[in-house]
């Protein structure tokens, strides 16, 4: 199960309705000194294929390829301000540490 804080979903909710599209696809790439960094990308459709979760959200679709769900079930989905910057966090139970440039991930 993916989780999202009530100021994550009203973000991805107004950048949706400004942009438009179904949702939000979570997924993990390689990268960085860690190995591992999260990838949040706009969806437009959903075909609705076996290899893919929908963990659907009030008003949008959160897609997980079945192949990453290992690396993110559990994970809770924030958006923080701190100072001028402001972005979505993200907080994994599987997470084992993060590069010291906070870029990347091991799990």
């Amino acid at each position: 199960m993916i989780s999202f804080t009530d100021t994550a979903r009203i973000k991805i909710k107004r950048l949706l309705e400004k942009r438009g599209g179904i949702g939000i696809r979570l997924a993990v790439k390689t990268t960085g000194c860690s190995g591992l960094a999260y990838v949040l990308e706009y969806v437009d459709a959903h075909a609705g294929d076996s290899s893919t979760i929908n963990y659907a959200q009030p008003d949008f679709s959160v897609l997980v390829d079945k192949k990453h769900e290992v690396y993110l079930d559990g994970m809770n989905v924030d958006y923080v301000r701190q100072g001028l910057n402001e972005g979505f966090e993200f907080s994994n139970p599987n997470e084992r540490d993060r590069c010291g440039c906070g870029e990347s991930f091991r799990v």
